[in-house]
């Protein structure tokens, strides 16, 4: 029996497919696996991953690997993604002109403005001054209450900045209610004899003095210039709950705008736009530019040096000189990105404008074929470089029940959006986009601010729900699910994720509500934007009501949202649409896998 084995080598998993062709002559499939990519998409780092995915699918049809006669993998091409920012700005703080705020604890509510003098110099207050203690960690909070208690019945003190993580503590010893702030890291860095002003929110709320340029004039008496300067401070102290301003006679506080770039496109109509454009502009100079040779970014920018590293790292795997590796396609998505300000003193961000890129990289030879030559060597079966992916994931869709042709496939994967269209004649229009799963979980990283990458996955696949109760939770669509045995308290408070294993705890302080509202966003501006520009370069006429139908395959196509945001979008154009069942068992998977056993055995 002639077995014949169908490789697709993605970004995020490697899918394999074994069929034969029977005694009358059809196609018959035998068995299937996914593993793990293994290494970057197109590299010999992937051999490790397609052999344990052949592995798999052998076993799984019940045979050995020496038994396959063929193997045939996609040809195409690797997708790298980075971010580009479009407005960089660096606010550079010198003497302490800015402090920090941490909204989770502090005590107390409303403005305060006074002189900062520290706890250990109260005694050497004057009368007739409003104060600010500013309060280091070695003290207790037993100690410091008595001492503001005893101070505050000679003095004015207006308010109170803690290190230790105690404001709620002292607050509720002290004969007088004042705003306390606390976690504030750098303590010691605070001026003493300088005017400050301190905002504590109430639960629920954020600040609204300190937040705002001419709420801060008015609390520290600034002019118009000052206040022009502390523009900066005030965005950063936007949503937070409590924050600290200290009008520092001597500080500088200035923004340093990075230049963000250009980009050329070297294409059919060559064009260039600059990256504080924004997304859509720069998409609408790519669309007009037609058939794309090249990208490039303006040297010593932002958008050149992220380039040039997308180029130096394909060149690093590939082995081919940076120069030689062409960018044919990016997708350029609007974004904000949390940018640390210099000099603060608690870690402070500020949410800045940016724009997220993937980008589509082609060297001058794609390295499959290196790929198909090591696999031929280490497993004594004969190895090629078959089908364009789009291609091949056309003929596997064509296996999903209900289908025919007229049909349009969008295959999402992890780092590109493949549409192609097959006509009556069996002729295949078919077009390869930059930007799909991988550049979602970097948008969610990037707007959450997460520390890891895992997590960002993990919120891309998972519905949320939160915690309220040990019996009960929240769902995001605002369902109440109840249990009947306790929930793990360690659970209590947070937003988890329904994943199918159980609840998974989201370290990050961040609002559910928040969370989804970055994630549906960053899903639709990768996924529904590149499925409509993907769709009109294939679609005859490149008119969209053309296309009767669309099979989604691919791993994206699993999401528990994505595909019902591409059926409303596409419903507007009276286009059938919905995700694929491959071979009428797989699911969206394995399109490309069949498509190339199909084309092979002939079955199409």
């Amino acid at each position: 029996m002639k077995l014949i084995a169908g490789v697709d080598i993605g970004n995020s998993t490697t899918e394999v497919c074994i069929g034969t062709r029977d005694a009358s002559g059809s196609t018959r499939f035998l068995g299937g696996a996914m593993r793990p990519t293994t290494g970057t998409k197109g590299t010999l780092s992937n051999v490790h991953g397609v052999k344990a995915a052949l592995l798999a699918a052998v076993s799984e049809a019940g045979y050995q690997l020496s038994d396959l006669s063929l193997i045939r993998i996609n040809e195409a091409a690797p997708v790298i993604g980075d971010t580009a920012m479009e407005t960089i700005t660096e606010t550079i703080i010198t003497e302490s002109s800015m402090i920090g705020h941490n909204p989770a604890t502090p005590a107390g509510a409303g403005q305060a403005v006074g002189e900062l003098i520290s706890l250990a110099r109260l005694d050497m207050a004057r009368e007739g001054v409003a104060y600010i203690v500013t309060v280091p960690r070695s003290y207790t909070y037993e100690t410091v209450s008595q001492r503001i208690n005893r101070a505050a019945e000679r003095y004015d003190v207006k308010g109170v900045i803690m290190q230790a993580d105690e404001a709620v503590l002292v607050e509720n010893r002290l004969n007088k209610k004042i705003p306390i702030i606390d976690e504030v890291r750098y303590i010691e860095r605070l001026p003493e004899g300088k005017l400050a002003a301190i905002e504590v929110a109430l639960p629920g709320q954020s600040v609204r003095m300190l937040s705002n340029p001419y709420g801060i004039a008015t609390l520290l008496g600034l002019d118009a210039e000052q206040t022009r300067s502390i523009t900066p401070i005030a965005k950063s102290l936007i949503g937070k709950r409590s924050a600290v301003v200290i009008k520092s006679p001597h500080g500088n506080v200035r923004e340093n705008v990075l230049a963000a770039g250009s980009i050329t496109f070297e294409a059919a109509v060559p064009a260039t736009v600059n990256i504080d454009e924004g997304a859509e502009r720069i998409m609408q100079v790519l669309q007009n530019a037609g058939e794309v040779r090249n990208i490039t970014g303006e040297n010593n920018t932002n958008v050149g040096q992220m380039l040039q590293h997308i180029r130096g790292g394909m060149a690093g795997v590939s082995g081919e000189r940076a120069e030689d590796i062409r960018i044919t396609d990016l997708l350029a998505v609007d974004t904000l990105a949390p940018v640390a300000i210099a000099g603060a003193l608690a870690g402070e961000t500020c949410m800045e404008k940016a724009v997220g890129i993937a980008a589509m990289v082609r060297t001058r030879q794609l390295p499959m074929q290196q790929i198909a030559d090591a696999l031929s060597r280490d497993l004594g079966v004969r190895v090629i470089v078959a089908g364009v992916e789009a291609v091949m994931a056309a003929l596997g869709a064509m296996t999903t029940p209900g289908t025919r042709v007229p049909l349009a496939i969008l295959d999402m994967g992890g780092g590109s959006t493949d549409a192609a269209v097959v006509d009556e004649s069996g002729a295949v229009r078919m077009t390869h986009c930059a930007g799909a799963g991988e550049l979602v979980s970097m948008l969610i990283q990037t707007e959450l601010g997460l520390a890891a990458r895992h997590t960002a996955e993990q919120i891309k696949k998972y519905p949320l729900g939160k915690v309220e109760s040990l019996f009960h939770l929240r769902l995001e669509n605002g369902a109440m699910q109840f249990f009947d045995g306790s929930i793990d308290p360690r659970l209590f408070g947070h937003v988890v994720l329904m994943t199918p294993e159980g609840m998974v705890r989201i370290d990050e302080d961040i609002p559910m509500e928040k969370i989804v509202q970055v994630r549906r966003e960053a899903k639709r501006k990768v996924f529904v934007t590149n499925a409509l520009r993907a769709l009109r370069q294939v679609a005859p006429e490149h008119e969209l009501r053309r296309i009767p139908n669309v099979v989604l395959v691919g791993g994206s196509a699993e999401d528990f949202e994505i595909p019902e945001m591409l059926m409303e979008e596409f419903a507007a154009y009276r286009i059938v649409c919905g995700r694929g069942n491959i071979r009428a068992t797989e699911g969206p998977r394995n399109a490309v896998a069949t498509g190339l056993v199909l084309s092979h055995l002939g079955d199409v």
